[in-house]
């Protein structure tokens, strides 16, 4: 479920809201941000819901399936894909901490489907040897490390250089998810871009609910562009839900809907 080009490089999104701290250029609102523990718990939950059904991301280690989105394999708890790089860039590390795991033996053929649908060298054995990976702790620390390193940290980082709060911060995560960092109109730099035209960030002195709306608006068009992701109601019926209550700080309880599916969390 994720932009093809995915794996681009986030140097320079951590560079840019390292310059706009030390410029000054933020404004961070008060309240506990995305990375503490609580709330990167209701993150996660929060994701897991649009990407699995399920509020229980932890059982997601083992989830592995071809989603016909012409990206590959997608798996694990924040859907990895074996076409968009880092599925593959997931199994180096694991094997960097771990030399001679059950999934090292894949990599070549990981380097070869990557920026393809292709599942050659992979198959079945892979999707069964993927399913006892992830009953490895190691695997399971790996999939955290790399759902931190490539999406969670740049999107609460340059959500706090924009002086977002919480939910702000969670909508620049989930937007990361699901269309990476990369250079295509619909990547996440581009949903910001794309917002920025319409609104001014609390840094730049905007008012949070209309830069935030301005974003939703700008994730919407980006979802919309592919009918893999044409299903929008993890923003309208979710996010978008959160924002109208003026709940920046992710507050329990939750309520919102995704899929058609309703989700809840209580405390």
């Amino acid at each position: 479920m994720y932009a093809l080009n995915r794996r681009t490089a986030i140097t320079g999104l951590l560079a840019a809201t390292v310059s706009l701290t030390l410029l000054g250029g933020t404004s961070q609102a008060a309240g506990v941000g995305l990375d503490d523990p609580a709330k990167k718990e209701i993150a996660m939950k929060l994701v897991s819901s649009a990407e699995n059904s399920s509020l229980d991301w932890k059982s997601q280690y083992k989830y592995i399936e071809d989603i016909g989105d012409g990206r590959g394999y997608t798996a694990g708890i924040i859907g990895f894909c074996s076409g968009t790089g880092d599925m593959l860039d997931l199994v180096e590390y694991y094997t960097q901490v771990k030399p001679g795991n059950i999934l090292a033996k894949y990599l070549p053929a990981l380097r070869k489907v990557d920026g393809t649908e292709s599942h050659a060298g992979l198959g079945s054995a892979f999707e069964k040897d993927w399913a006892t990976a992830a009953k490895d702790s190691t695997f399971q620390q790996a999939q955290n490390h790399e759902r931190d390193r490539v999406y969670f940290n740049p999107a609460v980082s340059q959500g706090k250089a924009d002086g977002l709060r919480a939910l702000g911060q969670f909508a620049y995560y989930d937007a990361i998810v699901m269309h990476g960092n990369g250079g295509d109109s619909t990547s996440f730099g581009n949903i910001r871009k794309r917002a920025l035209a319409k609104a001014k960030t609390p840094a730049q002195g905007g008012d949070e609910t209309t830069y935030l709306n301005a974003f939703l608006d700008a994730r919407k068009w980006a979802m919309q562009q592919e009918e893999a992701h044409s299903d929008t109601s993890r923003v309208d019926t979710a996010q978008r839900v959160f924002l109208k209550a003026k709940n920046f700080d992710l507050n329990p309880p939750l309520k919102w809907k995704v899929y058609g599916d309703s989700f809840s969390i209580n405390s």
